[in-house]
């Protein structure tokens, strides 16, 4: 059975991903909130209690964006570290290009979609929650933003020989998944199809 370390656990049923089959993948807890009651409680930057090369994916759902940019190399750093060498990291993030053009059309704080955490607009996207951080959730405070040529270029600083992904199609996402090792074009799309969006650009 496949190991799958999840960051930040509390974003979503990792088994709604159709790449992640139930039988096929053990599930590992991370976050840094010990409410969310992950198997793990840390900081993405610093994964000192997960062992070198011990996981075959990494999943990172909305919270590189939480990171200082000064952070985040580090953060990868460590998923680079704690994946088998055929590993690999699956991550979305906001697309600041489409939140941008949103906030030059003069819509920061018109909705940009319903989430279960309520309506979301440009604000909170650029700086965390606003419900949850007025409930004192200083967790979602957001201190850095992506494109996706810099979230490419920043996982292959680190190491990551293959990346594949982009823009989704609904115009505020960022997905990739990256590899350890090289790959031809044919087996990257064969591995990392079943966890991309299926409304991808």
């Amino acid at each position: 059975m496949k190991t799958l370390l999840h960051l930040g656990c509390a974003s979503l049923n990792i088994y709604d991903l159709k790449g992640f089959i139930p039988n096929q993948w053990k599930e590992i807890r991370f976050d840094i909130d010990k409410n969310r009651n992950p198997d793990i409680v840390g900081t993405i930057s610093d994964l000192s209690l997960v062992k070198t090369e011990s996981v075959d994916a990494v999943y990172s759902a909305y919270n590189l964006d939480h990171l200082y940019s000064h952070k985040v190399p580090i953060a990868l750093r460590e998923f680079f570290r704690v994946l088998k060498n055929d590993g690999i990291a699956i991550v979305s993030c906001p697309d600041i290009q489409t939140i941008c053009e949103s906030i030059s059309n003069d819509k920061l704080l018109e909705t940009l979609y319903e989430s279960p955490a309520g309506p979301i607009s440009p604000i909170d996207v650029l700086f965390g929650n606003r419900n949850a951080l007025a409930k004192g959730n200083q967790f979602m405070a957001k201190k850095s933003c992506f494109t996706y040529s810099v979230l490419n270029n920043l996982f292959g600083e680190v190491g990551f020989k293959s990346r594949y992904g982009g823009r989704v199609q609904n115009g505020r996402e960022l997905f990739l998944v990256a590899f350890k090792q090289h790959k031809s074009e044919n087996e990257i799309k064969k591995i990392a199809d079943p966890f991309f969006p299926s409304n991808k650009l």
